[in-house]
């Protein structure tokens, strides 16, 4: 979910994406293979795409102007794409602001207007499938076409397919844990090399940190616009819970759920230890923690990163350990996929394309030592979807470009917790559960049973409605 959550933006439905021609690196605006037939045929789709192919791709997430680097890279890495495939033209398409927010994206599978190649995150199949709107890409790939495919977690490829189909290819995942600031455990008494494993070493160590004074809150947590919803659904798989269950009904009314609900309930209200301004929203926690006023919160380890890069923070300021309870923790990610009634040439070039860019070792997203010299973050745990040879070589690459003291997420990485996906319908689930959040969050006397009473049959509805 989370970049995820921060997909959840209730922004006004954006008319179209712009377009950008990158001439410079041999991008082009115009073009189509149903103009420019390829050279030879499409031929076997286990075959890898003839470099003679003339084909054009429309690619969505292409870094804005305001990403600087990350643009260079891109324009970097056509340019580098195309020597060996000369005939591709890559259409890259930006938006300013995140590259998939709900409302665009449904809007768009439903007038069929995503470009050839479309980002979405792992939680979006099944509305893409809906909507028709992915090419079933198995036949096309292989150890030819994509070198590493099988050192892919399968966990992570299993979640882009559907009944011996695959729909799409990562480009990144994540799996949480409990993000913390070091320098306010240092001062409130607490080792950070040892982050809270259970809740109730988190209630202990929030009175600490609270009790440093100066509007200083020792956990914080999201309750508005699904944000709330997700770290209910992470704090219960960390617990060993679930939101929904095997039969398809929900799985969270029950003592486990109402364990969270009222340590909540007990930080918030008996420790004041969760600070008095609540109905916070993805970047709320952020903000507090890189200003040094927020203690730990439930998060993804790119977290830092937006803190860091958007917010000044200090890599080093930041820690994280294994998600409370450890039983698993929620996993999420995204990826590309092609859009339905892609001709095979096209399907074969955006196969390169994304076998080149995000899934070869030390090229494209893992070409560390060219992050370190743009002035991009290298060294965070994540994304870690290798696994083989793959894994190693990756992490032996990253090691020697770290631009972050990776020591500070050892107790994340020696603690490696299960990835859990998101349950289904997983959006209009959270929205529900954030009235659990904000209840308990925002009113003293509030009944845990009877919030999750009613949250059970409002996700039971919505699952009905499948």
């Amino acid at each position: 979910m989370r970049t995820n959550i921060r997909r959840n933006t209730a922004a006004a439905l954006v008319s179209a994406l712009a377009v950008t021609a990158l001439a410079a690196c041999g991008t082009s605006s115009g073009g189509d293979d149903t103009k420019n037939q390829p050279a030879g045929g499409s031929g076997d789709a286990s075959a890898p795409l003839d470099p003679k192919t003339k084909v054009t791709l429309s690619i969505d997430c292409m870094p804005p102007a305001a990403k600087a680097a990350e643009l260079k890279e891109w324009k970097e890495d056509v340019a580098e794409f195309n020597k060996t495939y000369p005939n591709v033209t890559i259409e890259g398409r930006s938006t300013p602001g995140q590259c998939l927010e709900p409302p665009r994206f449904t809007a768009m599978l439903k007038a069929k207007s995503q470009p050839d190649v479309f980002y979405a995150y792992f939680t979006d199949l099944q509305q893409v499938l809906d909507n028709d709107g992915a090419e079933d890409i198995a036949p096309y790939v292989n150890a030819k076409s994509v070198p590493a495919f099988d050192d892919i977690d399968k966990n992570v490829t299993g979640i882009l397919k559907r009944d011996g189909k695959l729909y799409g290819l990562p480009t990144s995942n994540y799996t949480m844990g409990l993000l913390v600031n070091r320098k306010l455990f240092q001062q409130a008494g607490l080792d950070p090399d040892q982050p809270p494993r259970t809740w109730d070493e988190i209630r202990t160590a929030a009175k600490k940190i609270a009790a440093l004074g100066n509007g200083t809150a020792g956990y914080g947590e999201y309750s508005v616009e699904n944000t709330g919803g997700w770290h209910y659904t992470a704090a219960m798989y960390g617990m060993g819970g679930d939101i929904v269950g095997s039969d398809g009904k929900a799985a969270f009314n029950n003592p486990t759920g109402k364990r969270i609900v009222d340590n909540l309930h007990a930080m918030r209200w008996e420790d004041d230890s969760m600070g008095k301004t609540q109905l916070l929203k993805w970047g709320d926690l952020q903000k507090q923690m890189a200003s040094d006023k927020l203690g730990m919160f439930l998060a993804a380890p790119d977290d830092i990163t937006y803190m860091v890069q958007q917010l000044g923070a200090a890599y080093e300021n930041f820690g994280m350990g294994p998600i409370p309870g450890g039983a698993a923790t929620l996993a999420g990610g995204n990826g590309y996929m092609i859009k339905k009634g892609s001709s095979p040439d096209k399907v074969k070039a955006a196969i390169a394309w994304l076998n080149f860019k995000t899934l070869s070792v030390g090229k494209g997203q893992f070409q560390y030592d060219r992050s370190k010299a743009d002035g991009l973050p290298v060294g965070l745990p994540q994304p870690a979807f290798f696994t083989g040879a793959s894994k190693a070589k990756d992490g032996e690459l990253k090691a020697a470009s770290a631009t972050m003291p990776v020591v500070n997420f050892k107790p994340f990485l020696d603690n490696p917790v299960a990835g859990k996906a998101e349950p289904v319908k997983a959006q209009e689930v959270y929205k529900v559960l954030d009235k659990v959040m904000s209840g308990v969050l925002t009113n003293k006397d509030a009944d845990s049973t009877q919030l999750l009473t009613e949250a059970e049959k409002a996700v039971n509805q919505v699952l009905a409605n499948q």
